[in-house]
């Protein structure tokens, strides 16, 4: 009987520049051992949005992954909706900012904070009533 071979399972990437911008946030608020907290949540104009926290605790259900010495935890749930996006952090004349590429969006608003899945889950709301950013 051959050994079962380990096989990882993508979820997702933390690029350097989002892994210095999430250095400098824990440093400047002294928060050691903390991780970033990346999550989906319903809302926005196309279905859902994105979510991220400093967080000090992980819970045991939650997906652990640690690139460029920082720890990415992300839930049960929203690791379904988010597994093989990109994490980044870009700073341009419009702002600065973390900015995800998510493979398992079908669809993004203008302001990229929100979208729908490829199975078409999420119930957007209107762009007027505040559902972007």
């Amino acid at each position: 009987m051959a050994l079962a071979e380990k096989v990882e399972v993508k979820t997702v990437d933390l690029t350097v520049a989002a892994a210095e911008a999430v250095q400098d946030l824990l440093r400047k608020r002294e928060l050691e051992d903390y991780a970033l907290r990346v999550f989906v949540q319903g809302g926005g104009c196309s279905g859902f949005q994105y979510g991220m926290a400093l967080e000090g605790k992980t819970r045991a259900e939650d997906v652990v992954v640690e690139q460029h010495g920082v720890k990415v935890v992300i839930d049960e749930v929203s690791i379904e909706y988010m597994r093989g996006a990109s994490i980044d952090y870009i700073e341009d004349v419009m702002g600065s900012g973390f900015k995800i590429d998510n493979p398992n969006a079908m669809a993004a608003c203008g302001c990229g904070s929100s979208f729908q899945s490829k199975d078409g889950s999420g119930s957007p709301a209107s762009c007027g009533s505040g559902g972007c950013g």
